[in-house]
């Protein structure tokens, strides 16, 4: 088991941390080969050995490590700490630049659109209409009527991308997690915060925006699963409306291929327009006509069909197909 534990920190810093995050790609590489945080690890259900667990968990129950000396004290002084962080909380990394690389997708979905995310933690994500977007070639204002200063989100995208001259019409939104976080709870914010990557200080800034703007008009979030629940939700959704499920990062949490595949089922005999944007070897077989995967990045498919390879954050997006509507 501890070398299981090891590949996966010392992938994770080849793979999601370098050239991302100096810091946290030190720390992985530290943590594969440190007897004593290994140990620690193993102590902990397997799920809950994710690399940005614990990290996160270890910056707000010690602050910062510089480097590994201070991670190794860090782990000695506050083990009990960190260790009830990574098991009471998850990582909810509710990204609202994401919206970004997922909008162009959106805007090839005819309206009016009810949205439902999947793993919606504290609902960021589904305020497409509220945020500015800059893709280089593009930009798109925000709305400018929520009396709060909306962040900006930068994308690089490629140039078959088709994108958007507009926000889309939104008529009903909707978000599902099994554990929803509140942007009103100091606590769950200070969580959101900590799952920002130290470096990334560009990123935080725009959270606490997204923060403040949801605050002003609450996305509505239930809790709930995606098998059992996300029918009753989607039967909720106006008839007249565009019904669209989407989900970032969420199904590497259903760690059975066979329960991956019975969700895919589910959504694709829902009636809906399904967004699905993960690591691709969540779903290989979307994967397969995809072309050669991209380190680090996520296949965005739009009922089950590739469409875009997309950069985890929202930083990029590089169209894979004609820009021909999503049905």
């Amino acid at each position: 088991m501890i070398e299981r534990i090891a590949d996966r920190y010392r992938r994770f810093a080849q793979v999601e941390a370098q050239g991302q995050s100096p810091l946290y790609e030190m720390l992985a590489l530290h943590v594969a080969q440190a007897p004593e945080a290994l140990r620690f690890l193993m102590r902990l259900p397997r799920e809950r050995q994710q690399p940005n667990l614990l990290f996160a968990a270890m910056r707000l129950a010690a602050g910062k490590p510089a480097s590994p000396c201070d991670f190794d004290q860090a782990l000695r002084e506050h083990a009990d700490a960190i260790a009830e962080i990574m098991l009471s909380r998850t990582t909810q990394t509710n990204e609202p630049g994401r919206c970004a690389s997922l909008l162009p997708a959106l805007a090839q979905i005819d309206g009016p659109l009810a949205l439902i995310e999947v793993g919606a933690s504290a609902g960021l994500c589904l305020l497409f209409d509220a945020y500015g977007y800059d893709w280089d070639r593009q930009r798109l204002a925000a709305p400018g009527c929520s009396g709060a200063i909306a962040p900006v989100f930068n994308c690089e995208a490629s140039d078959a991308t088709p994108l958007p001259l507009r926000h889309p019409e939104i008529v009903w939104r909707a978000g599902l997690d099994l554990n929803p976080l509140n942007v009103f709870d100091n606590a769950d914010v200070a969580w959101l915060e900590h799952l920002v990557w130290p470096e990334h200080e560009s990123r935080l800034a725009r959270l606490r925006a997204a923060i403040s703007l949801a605050k002003r008009n609450p996305p509505r979030i239930e809790r709930g699963d995606l098998r059992r629940d996300l029918p009753d939700l989607i039967a909720e959704a106006p008839a007249k409306a565009t019904v669209v499920v989407f989900h970032t990062a969420v199904l590497s949490y259903i760690p059975s291929r066979a329960d991956r595949n019975d969700f895919a089922t589910m959504m694709n005999r829902a009636g809906v327009v399904w967004l699905s944007n993960e690591a691709p070897h969540i779903f290989p077989q979307f994967a397969a006509s995809a072309g050669p995967a991209r380190n680090g990045m996520f296949l965005l498919a739009a009922n089950g069909s590739p469409i875009a390879w997309t950069g985890p954050h929202g930083q990029s997006v590089r169209w894979i197909v004609d820009t021909s509507r999503i049905p």
